[in-house]
């Protein structure tokens, strides 16, 4: 079979999405296929907003960041269209939490981004919506803020196809057969070629690898957020209320308002377990008893009322760790896989995954986002 493109991209969520456009940008002949429609609701790239950030505690993450904000700027001013909304943010790091203060300072002062180290006390002048234990230390980052999530990957896709891309919906990719210089591509719709191939594949990951024996252990979760009404949605406008995060066990994390008269919070990684197959897509009663717990201290607001709730996928790697990798015995089949906070990063991920495949070198450091020891790579 003659080789039809030089890059093939497997799921048209944020990271595929971002891919298919950079190849397409940089020239290449590109193919992408989706197995469901275009902003489906099965994964992790719909709804509106998600967090974008630098403030992380692993440097790498933090440069990443860096550079991730530059590509949304690239893409907004390509698409002509505002994606992202700077509000600040703060990262709330209780007594006994599994991170330091210090370690995002590190992180911070490595990447030369500004922040500031925050009390409690300086906190509730700034912003006394938050009632916290003067045992809390906080991270404020001024350059946080809001990326529209599904206008940002119909953004990519529109660009992608701008650029000479071939998008396929409602095309599943049922194997992948590589060779030496090409991958065969099997969907019910027919046969495909590539030189290279980009699984953004999230949840459905191990079901193209596995059979090239490689199988990465993931874990997979319905997750959900939810949008309250709180009695003064004044005070929550994004000039007057930051994105912020709760990093303990549990996480939370939430949202000025953004396009309507709510504000939205969600508890991270809460592994509410289950297989795409079986996914319920009904939100748990306890986990929005645990949230609305969890506020009624946090944000103290008697009259805020929960609106809806809306289910998410999350696919978590071992130690939540990005995997932005080539295999090592098959070198065309690259993998994306963002372990459920990778939205923030998605324009520099696939500028990443599209010059590994086109260049075979990325621009960004890679190298702690290989494959995790002791996966089977044969």
């Amino acid at each position: 079979m003659a080789t039809e493109y030089d890059v093939a991209v497997v799921g048209l969520g944020a990271l595929g999405s971002a891919a298919a456009y950079h190849a397409a940008r940089k020239g290449a002949r590109v193919i992408g296929f989706e197995q469901f429609e275009l902003g489906h609701v099965r994964g992790a790239s719909h709804d509106t907003s998600r967090i974008i950030r630098t403030s992380y505690e692993a440097p790498q993450y933090v440069a990443l960041a860096k550079s991730a904000y530059k590509d949304w700027a690239v893409l907004e001013e390509a698409a002509g269209q505002k994606l992202t909304n700077i509000t600040g943010g703060l990262v709330f790091l209780p007594e006994g939490g599994p991170l330091s203060a210090e370690s995002f300072s590190t992180s911070l002062d490595q990447n030369d981004i500004p922040y500031e180290l925050l009390s409690s006390d300086e906190v509730s002048k700034r912003w006394p919506q938050y009632s916290i234990a003067n045992t809390v230390k906080v991270v404020y980052t001024p350059d946080s803020g809001i990326v529209h999530a599904a206008k940002a990957v119909m953004a990519m896709q529109h660009m992608a196809r701008a650029h000479g891309a071939q998008l396929k919906e409602l095309t599943p990719v049922t194997s992948i057969k590589p060779q030496e210089g090409s991958v065969t591509i099997e969907t019910p719709s027919g046969t495909f070629s590539a030189k290279k191939i980009i699984l953004a594949t999230d949840a459905w990951t191990n079901e193209l690898i596995a059979p090239l024996g490689v199988e990465i252990p993931l874990q997979i979760s319905q997750e959900q957020v939810t949008y309250f009404k709180p009695a003064d949605v004044s005070t929550f406008e994004s000039s007057r209320f930051p994105v912020w995060i709760w990093h303990a066990d549990p996480c939370f994390y939430g949202f000025p308002v953004y396009g309507e008269p709510t504000f939205k919070v969600g508890q991270d990684g809460a592994m509410n377990l289950m297989t795409p197959q079986k996914r319920t897509f009904v939100h748990s009663a306890k986990l929005l008893h645990d949230l609305c717990s969890f506020l009624g201290g946090f944000i103290p607001d008697e009259a805020r009322e929960p609106l809806r709730t809306v289910t998410c996928q999350y696919t978590i790697t071992p130690d939540r760790q990005f995997i932005l990798s080539a295999l090592d015995k098959h070198p065309n089949v690259i993998v994306g896989l963002g372990a459920a906070h990778a939205f923030k990063f998605a324009p520099a991920i696939g500028r990443n995954l599209a010059e590994l495949a086109i260049d075979g070198k990325s621009t960004d450091d890679l190298s702690k986002f290989g494959l995790p020891s002791g996966v089977g790579n044969e």
